[in-house]
């Protein structure tokens, strides 16, 4: 792919809902007339510091431009967009204390963000007595639009189901049907525990060993000595973000990595980039990538931009995680902007069932019967030394899932999901 720099003429006609011109400060903000010019405030609650620390400044950075572009094109209602933050450590008490002073005392019209999915379903259930719209960007377990949604909370980011069975079946047939899990003990690891054993289930597999580590865990060696007893065809980790670099670096010390092909449902760039080559292996589900023909195609003049701004500010592409955070500020805004509106169902049932282009080939939308986004997951193997042309090209993506493959059906999802809408 070609990084050229962008243009920001080009980027306005080709965004067109709500992706615009980026700016490289504080862009220029004239309100419309007759509109009032008050900041209208969106409040970003996540674990800035801790385990998934890396992913959510990818996910700032992502919701940055978002803001921006529509800022550029004069902002939502003809008033400047501000994002407030609040780090919540990862922490379902603590980031439901944070997202209702969000909003209940820094006057945030919606909230975004979240990286684990016990802040997920926290948040999701504390928006829905506020009022208030709450878009997820990293949560990924299935109750966040399963038995555990609310009609003012969306989805962004894969559930765990459509994570599994996008690449379950794959793995299977490529190294075997014996698999060693490392999963991390809450809800998403739970989640992505038992989608894993449908796939199996289906394939007449077994899972030789399920190992839970504690959220933040440092020291795996707990669980590692144990994979050479249970004789695994595979070791899929389903760990994330700091705990998934310590235990893969630690299964490489263990000579593990030689021995056993490794792989699993979600693997994000922001880990790769924390491990020695040694440790740069397997196969992995991939939520997004920035540079491949299976993900978008050259003349998408969005994507294309998107990548190439990124890179220019931040010396690196975006992520998955970066892509998370650019499309759900996105869509609040423009959710805003569509329905004139702040009343937090206006703007529930504005997004959902509301298709869009964005950054990837598709038109995706949340799914009206339980708030999911509907969009691809991707398959890829890990390049350890990326390409001669980019060091940063880490996967070679080689499969696409769409969404009518992967995703629970609407019937079983109306059975589990009721989302209440307010009378």
């Amino acid at each position: 792919m070609s990084y050229r720099s962008i243009s920001r003429e080009r980027f306005i006609k080709g965004a067109g809902v709500g992706a615009a011109a980026l700016s490289t400060g504080i862009p220029a903000f004239i309100p419309r007339l007759g509109e009032a010019a008050e900041t209208l405030k969106i409040g970003y609650v996540s674990g800035i510091t801790g385990v998934y620390s890396a992913e959510a400044q990818s996910n700032m950075r992502g919701l940055e431009l978002a803001v921006e572009a529509w800022n550029k094109r004069g902002g939502v209602m003809g008033r400047r967009v501000e994002v407030i933050k609040a780090d919540d450590h990862s922490k379902p008490g603590t980031s439901v204390q944070k997202a209702r002073q969000l909003v209940n005392e820094q006057s945030c019209v919606a909230l975004c963000g979240t990286l684990s999915s016990a802040a997920t379903l926290s948040d999701s259930a504390a928006s829905a007595t506020m009022g208030t719209l709450f878009v997820d960007m990293g949560g990924h377990a299935d109750q966040i639009s399963g038995a555990g949604c609310h009609w003012s909370a969306f989805q962004t980011c894969h559930t765990t189901w459509m994570l599994t069975h996008a690449t379950g079946y794959s793995i299977a047939e490529k190294f075997g049907k014996k698999w060693f899990m490392l999963t991390p003990d809450y809800a998403f690891g739970h989640s992505l525990a038992a989608g894993y054993q449908d796939v199996l289930n289906k394939v007449g597999g077994q899972v030789v060993a399920n190992e839970l580590a504690p959220l933040g865990t440092t020291d795996f060696s707990s669980y590692l000595v144990k994979v050479d007893a249970a004789k695994p065809d595979c070791l899929i980790f389903l760990v994330a973000g700091q705990d998934f670099v310590n235990a893969i670096k630690q299964a490489d010390t263990f000579g593990l990595l030689k021995k056993y092909p490794v792989a699993g449902p979600i693997l994000e760039f922001e880990s790769i980039l924390e491990l020695p080559k040694s440790a740069r292996v397997g196969f992995w589900g991939v939520e997004w990538y920035y540079n491949s023909d299976l993900v978008f195609k050259k003349n998408n003049a969005v994507a294309a931009d998107f990548v190439a701004e990124y890179r220019k500010r931040h010396k690196m592409p975006p992520t998955a995680q970066s892509c998370f955070g650019y499309v759900a500020l996105d869509r609040i805004c423009w959710a805003i902007n569509e329905t004139k509106s702040t009343d937090g169902v206006k703007l529930a049932r504005a997004l959902a069932g509301s298709p869009f282009k964005s950054v990837w080939n598709g038109d995706p939308f949340y799914r009206k019967v339980d708030h999911s986004l509907m969009w691809p997951v991707w398959f890829g193997q890990i390049r350890p030394d990326g390409t001669p042309a980019d060091p940063y090209d880490l996967f070679n993506i080689v499969d696409r899932r769409e969404p009518s493959q992967i995703a629970a059906s609407e019937a079983s999802q109306a059975k589990v999901c009721h989302l209440d809408w307010p009378s």
